[in-house]
Formats: structure tokens, sequence, C-alpha cells
């Protein structure tokens, strides 16, 4: 009996379903001579650092730093009936082999080694390696099964990885957090995210705004315009002279350009384009991409791949044919999709690019919410788009003396429109969202009238139009995520698996962390840092705010894959790092103690002992000790009502014991209402409060 452990649940129903394997269990999947079951990600990870001693359980500064002799591991508590069922499988008399059917890559060989380990398993070991998931390609895969053994090296890579980010995190986030006095995480990749947040902040805060000028001239409606002038004066004196003066034509050009197809989505690149488009987070692209492939209308979506495998053509064609007839731009759209163009399995790692699937043929698109609508219409568009006619198009250049001055027009002619009609379509439906990436090749570029060289323009019409020079513009998590993609690449080996700051599966995990641990802030699609997350780049070593740590990491770790470098070499670097990082800050003044105190913004009387209320990040609170009086902003009764806890709210319970309030939500009617909001607190463990209405009506729930 053959045991096949994939990845996810749904990967291995997949291989299930291309195998012939059809009866279920608690757990796996059974039938002809294979046992198929599967992680849910990480099912056994390194232990916390509490697992190492008592002395660990508290933080502390003395502790540091902590580097286990040997290393432990410890089963996700929330994944550990899965767990069992495997460890039960493997130790099953009739199961000759084990196959490791994880993703092909790094993270999938940890994935099933940490569980391979801990279950005690010694039974031979084969490897599954494929990038795509039809049936052939999974067929094939499993008719030339490698030794498991020979993926010794990805897997002492994927450890020293592991086992680095464990030693840098845990030490420096307690190191830090023990010298200031409060919680700062601190990570390979959240650190130097934050980085470039307050460094484009800093740009911002810094730019100084200057005036400069263009005169421009009309020459039978062609904009010819000067290059930048500083001068007014220079800009009005060399407008006069144009008037009175002649221009003639000194150089045209005529270039006949290309725009390829945009490349299909990787999970980066549609969270990039949501966020432009619809203002979607990283994380709410995530979670609708995912909840689509779990409808089975999405494939995979945490991929970095921008192509399909080889053997998926068909599959595309087909798939392509049906958004043609499904997505109401497509009516009347002339259209022959060149699939060969996105197919590529050289350029497909773990996971191939994000697609509808086939399951599209039975959806009604109009049942879905709107969210998912949008992800799936954008994937679909974006395939259509991929598979259509380059954009072809005549640049031209013409160049005018004047005043011995050279004034340019540029415009273009468009030959073929092909991919870019597609486009066009698809944003007339978007009804005034903002235009996808690229615009600038969208903008309408007026036709330049057909010029001669030496033909000339005498006392032309001229003008002097004046700008600002602008600054940088805040960062968006759809320009972040372009940044954390390209960040350290140029140092970063070309064979690595990994480039930039984290992968497009955690890049949302980390954006929401910074925010959640109050180091960044959202202002509409904006980011921008907090005090407390610009101090902390400042505090922290250059070493550990700069992508270059990742792409050296990167760089140690392909040589360890290939065989070419020793994992105990990489370790020693990374735990003498650590024993550098802690040394390297043994005391703080007490100014530099208080570097991250909150600023306590008092908002009222405590009800129970009089004291100051204050406004904290997740609570309002009484700042005098021992008094258990606080007021939750995510308290459920305000959750319920769709009603967020303002300020101003908890400062008028606190005035007079209630608070007007308009459109609460009623949960049983689904309908809104105003009224009035009582603080009815007992003085036990919970704040409770009511609802009070215009004609006495009263609604009670416990918080």
């Amino acid at each position: 009996m053959k045991l096949i452990i994939a990845e996810k649940p749904s990967v291995a129903q997949t291989i299930a379903a291309a195998l012939g394997v059809k009866e279920k269990k608690d757990g796996y999947i059974e039938g002809g001579g294979c046992l198929i079951s599967w992680c849910v990600g990480h099912l056994v990870q390194l232990a916390e650092a509490a697992a190492y001693g008592e002395q660990y359980k508290k933080w502390s500064f003395d502790s540091l730093p902590i580097l286990p002799e040997e290393w432990q591991y410890a089963v996700d508590p929330d994944k550990g009936k899965q767990f069992k069922t495997i460890k039960e499988l493997m130790h099953r008399a009739d199961v000759s082999e084990v196959v490791n059917a994880c993703d092909a890559g790094r993270e999938g060989e940890l994935i099933f080694r940490f569980v391979y380990e801990v279950a005690g398993c010694k039974k031979p070991m084969r490897r599954l390696w494929i990038s795509s998931m039809e049936d052939g390609a999974i067929k094939a895969g499993f008719a030339s099964l490698k030794d498991g053994r020979d993926y010794g090296a990805l897997f002492a890579s994927a450890l020293c990885r592991a086992k680095a980010d464990w030693l840098i995190g845990i030490n420096a986030t307690r190191l830090f957090s023990c010298l200031y006095g409060k919680t700062l995480n601190v990570g390979r990749v959240q650190t130097p995210t934050l980085k470039m947040l307050t460094d484009r902040d800093a740009a911002i805060s810094h730019f100084q705004k200057e005036k400069y000028y263009h005169v421009r001239l009309d020459l039978s409606g062609a904009d010819a315009a000067s290059e930048r002038i500083s001068d007014k004066a220079e800009a009005d004196a060399l407008k006069g002279a144009c008037e009175a003066g002649k221009a003639v034509c000194v150089s045209l050009t005529r270039e006949k350009k290309t725009a390829a197809p945009p490349k299909l989505f990787d999970l980066t690149s549609l969270q990039r384009e949501t966020n432009r488009i619809f203002g979607y987070t990283a994380k709410q692209t995530l979670d609708l991409a995912q909840a689509l492939y779990e409808k089975r209308l999405l494939t995979y979506p945490r991929t970095d791949s921008n192509y399909l495998t080889d053997d998926m053509g068909d599959t595309a064609v087909h798939i392509a044919a049906l958004l043609v007839g499904k997505l109401p731009f497509m009516k009347g759209a002339a259209f022959t999709p060149d699939i060969a163009r996105t197919l590529d399995s050289k350029k497909v790692s773990d996971h191939h690019a994000i697609i509808p699937t086939m399951e599209l043929a039975k959806a009604d698109l109009a049942a879905l919410p709107e969210s998912e609508r949008n992800i799936l219409t954008l994937a679909g568009a974006r395939l259509l788009f991929a598979a259509a006619e380059p954009h072809i198009f005549d640049a031209v250049t013409a160049v005018f003396s004047c005043a011995d001055t050279e004034f340019t027009a540029k415009g273009k002619t468009v030959l073929c429109d092909g991919w870019k009609e597609l486009e066009r379509r698809y944003r007339a439906t978007l009804k005034g969202k903002p235009n996808a990436e690229g615009d600038e090749e969208n903008e309408l570029i007026l036709d330049v009238p057909t010029f001669a060289e030496g033909q000339s323009f005498d006392s032309p019409a001229a003008r002097v139009t004046a700008h600002d020079t602008q600054p940088p513009k805040p960062h968006t998590e759809a320009s972040l995520l372009s940044a954390m993609e390209r960040a350290g690449s140029a140092d970063t080996d070309p064979d690595a698996e990994r480039k930039g700051l984290g992968t497009p599966a955690t890049r949302a995990a980390v954006i929401e962390k910074l925010v959640k641990s109050g180091f960044v802030q959202r202002k509409g699609k904006q980011l921008i840092p907090t005090k407390n997350g610009n101090n902390l780049v400042c505090v922290l070593p250059d070493t550990l705010t700069s992508p270059q740590l990742t792409a050296e990491w990167e760089n140690a770790l392909t040589q360890i894959a290939r065989g070419a470098a020793e994992p105990e070499d990489f370790m020693r670097g990374i735990e003498e790092m650590a024993r550098a990082l802690v040394k390297a800050y043994p005391f703080l003044s007490e100014n530099q103690k208080g570097l991250f105190k909150e600023e306590q913004t008092v908002i009222g009387k405590c009800p129970r002992c009089g004291g100051n209320v204050c406004e904290g990040r997740k609570n309002y609170y009484c700042e005098k000790k021992g008094c258990a009086f606080v007021m939750w902003k995510n308290d459920r009764f305000f959750e319920e009502r769709k009603t967020a806890f303002t300020p101003k709210i908890a400062a008028a319970l606190l005035a007079g014991g209630r608070a007007k309030v308009k459109k609460l939500y009623s949960p049983k009617t689904g309908k809104t209402y105003d009224g009035s909001i009582v603080l009815a607190d007992t003085g036990g463990k919970y704040v409770n409060y009511r609802i009070e209405l215009a004609r006495d009506k009263e609604l009670t729930q416990q918080a």
C-alpha cells in the first residue's frame, strides 16, 4: 500500500480523482492500493521558546540570546486530529512506502519532512515533483517518482530558513520589547517592509515644492512644448520671442512600437490590481480568491507564477471560450485567443498562474457576492488579455526650433488595438473606478498632424503653463506589494527560489500584522507609518531593516539546496548574529526607555472609582491600578449593531451615562434605527450596555 501525503485537502482530492481513488474516509481517501491524505499547511512547526525551559516563559533581557542546542517541534494544536490521522496511516502495517506530494518547492519539502520526522516514520520515502495539476501531469509524475533522499539538500535549506527566522525573530523581538517595555515585533520580512513605508513618509515630509514652466506652441493643432524652465520671466520672454518669430520642423521620427499583452496573474499582481481598481486590501483579495478556489471557480491563488504549464493548452482554450460567452463586455468582440503565449512550464514553480476553472460553465456569476464576482471577472479578463494580439502603434515625435529653442510634439497612431481593445471594454464596465496598471499607455494622445522636415510656421500662437514638482505619493497596498516583490532582487541569485520580501502567500499577512501592531495605519488606500512605526525603524540596526539580509539568506539557502554549502556553516553565522545583536544593546537611558510610551488621552471619569479613563489602541480603560473598568472597542454589543465604538460615544457614556447614535443596526429585522446607548455598568468583569428607543422601548444585551 502506498501512502500519498498532499499539502492541502484540495490537492489530495485532485490527485485522487486523477488516480481513480474514490473511497472517502475520515482524513484520507482510499482505493486502488493507495491511501491519500493531506496536511493543512504547517501541521508541525518549530516549538515556541518556552518549550526550552522555564526561564524562557517570561520575557527578560537576562535570558537572551535563546539558542536551542537540540531543536524541538510542536504539532499545531488546531490541526492535531489531522496529524494523528497521518501518523496512524504512516504506521499502518500495510503501508510500504510514503510519497511526498506536497508542493514542489522548499516550503513543501519542509511541511512534509516535519510531519514525517515527528511522526517517527522510517518507511521508504518517494517524491512527487510536478507543477501542473492536470490529470496527465499527475499520472506522469507518479509514473516517475523520485527517491525522497535526493531532496535532502532542499530540506536542509528549508530547515535552515525556518531556524534562522526563528532565531532572529524570537531574539530580536524579545530584546527590543524588553528594552523599551512594549511588544515590538521584529522580523526579517516585516521590519524592512516597515522601513519602506517610513522612508517614503520621510521623503514626502522633506519634499520642497518647486515651480517650473513650459512654453507651448500651437502648430496646426499639435501641442509642441519646451523643456522645463525654472524662471517665469524667462518663460514669458521666450513666449514673446516665439510669437514674433518662426517655428521650423527640424526632425520628424516615426517608430513602430508594440505593447505586449500582460502576463497572467500571480497572487501579488492580482492583489495590486484589485487594490488599484476596487480598493481591496491584500488580505481581502487573498480571502476572496480563496473563497472562489474553495468553490472550484478559481485555480489555487497562492502562487508566484505568471504562466500555465505546457500541458494546459487545451484546458485554457476551453476556459477562454467560456469566458467569451460569460463576460458581457466580450459581446461582439473580435477575438481569437493565442493561448500559446501563456504557456511555459519552465516558468512555473509550485503552482501555475491564477485563472478561472472549467466549473465556470455551471456557474451563475450574478449569484456570486459582488466582491467575489469582481475577482473572478478580473482573473478571467486577464486570461483573455494575455491571449489577445499585441497592441501595435506608430509613435511620432516632431521637433521644432523657434527662438533658438527646441519644442517637441508627440503622438501616436494605432495600427492594431489588440488586447487594449478588450481592456477598454472591461474598464468601461467599472463605472468610474480608477484605471488599471500601465495607464500611461492608455492615455489618449492626440495624433500629430502630418508634418515635413523644414516646414515652417510664422508667428505661432504661444502660451506659458505653470507647474509644480510633485512629492512622492504615499504607498498604497498596490505599490507596497510591488516594492516588496522587487526588494533586494538585484542582490539575489537569479536561480534563488524566492526573491523579494516574503512570498505571495505571506505578504498580505505581513501588511496586516504591521497594521494590527500599531506600526502602520490605513488612510483610505494609503498606508502611513505611525509614530511607533517610525520610532521602531530608528532604533533597530540596519541589518534588520534592510532587504539585503533576505537577499544574503536566499543566496546562501540556494547554495545549500544545491549541495554547494554546508547548513552548519550557515546556522553558525545566524547564531553569531543573534549573540552580536544582544551584546550590542546592553542598556538604555531613561529617556530612551520611554520612546514607545503611549500618550494617554483622557476622555472622561471612571464611573466606579472616579479615576481618569484613557483611550488605548483597543479599549477605553481606567488608569488607576486595581480598577477593572474597561470598555472594549470591539465589544460584541457594538459589532452586532454595526456601530463603531468611537471616542465621542465613549466620552458621552462617561459624562452622562448615555450617547445618542444614528443608524443602529437591528440583527433581528436587518433594518437601522436611531436610539440611545445607555451605560448599564454593574461593577462586574464586563461592562454592560442597553439600547433605549425614543418610545421608551428597551432592548438589553450583556457585552
